[in-house]
């Protein structure tokens, strides 16, 4: 892991002292961010979260981790169907802060409120590898060795500001989604309080290095037994454990895939079979293990209690 000052470009940086700032955030990953920053000289004097929406089996409403956060925290919070209204600029800028910060907000912010302050964006990813919404997945998907954290001031375009600080992190093999995200949560509060604390400067980004994180789709989830086994377990740890891979079962059923691994050859590709003891999945190349799955409808199982109850 490391961090530093990235080389050249003057005349725009700007120290920032310990005043208050504007936080704007919704994901678990923003609301740990929040988290750190509340315990410091920045602790934010304004949070601004997504509206509550409806969320699981029973489709009740439900408050963004950041509202909750900053409810525990005693900050005050609003939830606005958009920040760029004037109302909500004025919110803004009533409470006079030293720097606006963003960390996965979810949301579009347009002019007047990108010229009107200083925005900070804290972003997951090495920029510009894996600009976009989805760039831890896309990590772990890609079999990516490093990925990490950038500070960048926010423009107009996706993720495409000039970075002023960023700090790696190594994937392990057996990273998930939750358990890099975690590191990644530390590393970036860490990494926002130094450039608020500091003075440094902007570089803008090398294009020819631009990769995407695409937002995570239904397609995205299916695991595709015409592709390998590697490939395949690693998307299950990329989905683990807040969106979830799938497989189709033979009944077009869709059975949720929660942890996976590789299997030196095994059945046909998209065949479920018992193998001494465990439940494989073929694919192109070698199969799955299947270590523990959520049959439709049902809890978390492992994989020997699915053969015990669903195979004859």
């Amino acid at each position: 892991m490391s961090s530093g000052r990235p080389a050249s470009l003057s005349g725009d940086a700007q120290p920032r002292g310990g005043r208050g700032i504007v936080f704007l955030g919704t994901s678990q990953f923003a609301a740990a961010v929040l988290e750190q920053l509340a315990a410091t000289a920045h602790r934010p004097a304004l949070v601004l979260t997504r509206p509550d929406r409806p969320a699981g089996r029973g489709r009740r409403l439900s408050s963004p981790p950041v509202a909750e956060t900053a409810r525990a925290l005693q900050i005050p919070v609003e939830q606005p169907d958009s920040v760029n209204t004037p109302e909500i600029c004025e919110s803004i800028a009533a409470a006079n802060p030293a720097a606006v910060v963003v960390c996965a907000f979810g949301a579009l912010i347009k002019e007047p409120l990108l010229s009107s302050h200083e925005i900070l964006n804290l972003h997951p990813s090495l920029l510009p590898r894996w600009r976009g919404a989805a760039p831890i997945e896309r990590a772990i998907m890609a079999g990516d060795a490093e990925t990490g954290v950038s500070i960048m001031r926010l423009t107009a375009g996706l993720d495409s500001g000039p970075v002023c600080l960023r700090a790696g992190e190594p994937i392990a093999a057996d990273d998930s989604y939750g358990s890099l995200a975690l590191r990644l949560e530390l590393l970036g509060g860490r990494l926002l309080v130094e450039a608020l604390d500091g003075s440094f400067e902007f570089v803008e980004q090398d294009e020819a290095g631009v990769t995407y994180a695409e937002k995570i789709g239904a397609e995205d989830r299916l695991l595709d037994p015409a592709r390998g086994a590697v490939e395949l377990e690693r998307v299950v740890r990329a989905l683990h454990p807040h969106i979830g891979a799938r497989i189709a079962r033979q009944d077009g059923s869709l059975m949720g895939v929660r942890q996976a691994a590789v299997v030196t050859g095994g059945p046909s590709p998209g065949a479920l079979a018992v193998d001494d003891g465990r439940l494989l999945f073929g694919t192109a190349e070698d199969s799955l293990e299947l270590i523990c799955v959520q049959p439709p409808g049902g809890r978390a199982m492992d994989g020997a209690a699915y053969i015990r109850g669903h195979v004859r």
